[in-house]
């Protein structure tokens, strides 16, 4: 029986987060460069966002592009640019009535991957379906120590006192502050680390580990992950009874 058989279509997770890990090590296994791996990613990443959007979810975010990742050849961090402005398909967004979003330091992209990127955002600002975000150039660290330096500033201007320094006041400064936290963070490629993403946000969501590598990871793949997901009791530190 087919996973999507199996999942209860009214507890569908109203964000999930995933980390698109393993395209480096598909393409290895193949004989072939790296970025190979990355063009067929890319194409997990079309299939894997129309079938969330047809499940259901509302956010779907994409660890695309860490900070960490600046450190990576020159020639593969070019790749990857040309790939992210080949792969936003204005068209599909467009036809499945789905939001386009970025979360990260924006400012640190390409003059021309900026541009067709803020097009997009703007183009696809009315659409009222799913949301998909991408992280590109985000790193968590990153965007904490962002949110901790605006809150001093405020401090130090006499807009905000330390008093009133709390959990909303912090969650309201960091990138993802439009969005609720994720139900379920999936990571591909058989790494179980978070690797510096959404580490704030991720305080209570359920974390779904496997060994597919991302070009390999199809709908039925995503299914799975979400039945899982459906399996387990989310207290948030309380009891079994208390929940139910």
């Amino acid at each position: 029986m087919s996973y999507i058989e199996q999942i209860d279509k009214t507890r569908i997770p109203q964000h999930v987060a995933i980390i698109m890990d393993g395209n480096g090590r598909w393409a290895k296994q193949r004989g072939e460069e790296r970025t190979y791996g990355h063009r067929a990613g890319a194409e997990t990443v079309q299939k894997i966002i129309e079938d969330a959007a047809r499940l259901g979810v509302k956010y779907l975010t994409l660890y695309t592009f860490s900070t960490e990742n600046w450190s990576r050849p020159q020639d593969e961090i070019a790749a990857l640019m040309n790939l992210l402005l080949d792969s936003i398909e204005e068209e599909t967004l467009m036809k499945n009535d789905i939001r386009f979003k970025i979360i990260g330091d924006f400012k640190k992209l390409p003059d021309e991957v900026q541009k067709s990127l803020s097009s997009c955002i703007e183009r696809t600002a009315g659409n009222t379906g799913m949301c998909l975000v991408l992280a590109l150039s985000y790193s968590s660290r990153w965007e904490i120590t962002e949110a901790v330096r605006q809150i001093a500033t405020q401090i130090k201007k006499g807009e905000l006192s330390p008093e009133q320094i709390t959990d909303e006041c912090i969650a309201s400064h960091l990138e993802t502050k439009f969005m609720p936290d994720p139900d379920l963070l999936i990571r591909t490629g058989g790494e179980i680390r978070l690797s510096n993403y959404l580490l704030w946000q991720c305080a209570y969501s359920e974390l779904y580990f496997c060994d597919t590598f991302w070009p390999d990871f199809d709908k039925e793949e995503f299914y799975k992950a979400i039945y899982e997901y459906q399996q387990r009791e989310r207290r948030f530190g309380k009891t079994s009874e208390q929940i139910s």
